[in-house]
């Protein structure tokens, strides 16, 4: 019968490229090697080698069996991987699962802040939309989650970490930076990049320029906030969008104005409830709601 022990001399054979040395790998003598090589050869009824010239040649068969010993030992390897990256995460590891503008806006102040007194722990971030986002929260697969979204997925809790309002944002040199506060007629005829058709942001937008009875010229449509202030700062048009994308491109072509219209947006954080506790969370959402404090503070300032 095949046994592990054949597949472990076969490997080592392979790789070493002789039986004397595939001994010396294995710790084992150079007659147990090749005895143990012919059983297998017995066993599964064809020859692994062949002899040319008192060295081993793999035959057809035998470098065909050779990928599948390779391709399990592969996740053996991916294991031992693991359990090594596990051991190097001395201090713990923390798992989060982001909608994308907080993976390049909230999330690595938090962590800096958060790395600072805990310097072995480790983060993964993923990011993901919705809802494909409240999917993977409820099946419990991360420590905690960042949405825009105020209701709790199935098998969680949502606590709100941040509240600010949708900014206005322009390019360097527009007549509207004289104005410390943009009205929703201030837009008449200005020339605007807009969300997504199918963003609640954006529809929550075009009512309320519909109510105010403000024509627009939307000349750009892109789904991200962070492609809106690319196209801002080209000076494409005005746009309205999250504060925190916007802080991220102040002092580079483009500047922020609050509106007098409030348009809220949210930061909750989802745990699931199901998942084994994770002792990090309570010092990491200490982190989170500093750096949430931040970014109020540099919203109040003015910034420009």
């Amino acid at each position: 019968m095949l046994t592990h022990r054949h597949i472990e001399v076969f490997r080592a054979v392979m790789i070493a490229g002789s039986v004397t040395k595939a001994a010396e790998l294995l710790g084992s003598s150079q007659p147990t090697v090749s005895r143990e090589l012919a059983r297998m050869e017995q066993g599964i009824g064809f020859a692994l080698f062949e002899r040319v010239g008192g060295r081993l040649r793999p035959t057809m068969p035998g470098l065909a069996l050779f990928d599948e010993v390779r391709q399990s030992y592969a996740g053996l390897e991916r294991v031992a991987s693991a359990a090594a990256r596990l051991r190097a995460f001395k201090g713990g590891q923390l798992s989060v699962i982001a909608l994308p503008v907080f993976s390049h806006s909230i999330l690595p102040d938090a962590f800096r802040r958060f790395h600072e007194r805990h310097e072995g722990v480790s983060l993964a971030v993923e990011t993901q939309e919705s809802p494909v986002l409240e999917e993977w929260l409820t099946a419990q697969r991360y420590d905690l989650g960042l949405t825009e979204h105020d209701a709790a997925p199935a098998g969680t809790r949502v606590e709100l970490l941040l509240q600010v309002d949708e900014v206005c944002v322009l390019p360097d040199s527009h007549p509207l930076l004289a104005r410390s506060r943009i009205e929703l007629p201030d837009f008449e005829a200005e020339t605007f990049v807009s969300l997504s058709s199918s963003d609640p942001y954006r529809i929550l937008i075009d009512e309320a320029f519909a109510e105010a009875g403000v024509l627009r010229r939307s000349i750009v449509e892109t789904p991200a906030a962070a492609s809106v202030c690319a196209f801002v700062r080209q000076g494409l048009g005005l746009a309205i969008v999250n504060p925190l994308t916007a802080l991220d491109f102040v002092g580079r072509g483009l500047h922020i104005r609050p509106l007098a219209r409030s348009f809220p947006f949210r930061v909750s954080v989802v745990f699931p409830e199901h998942r084994p506790g994770n002792p990090l969370v309570g010092a990491f959402m200490a982190s989170l709601r500093e750096a949430a404090g931040a970014i109020e503070m540099r919203l109040a300032s003015g910034l420009d």
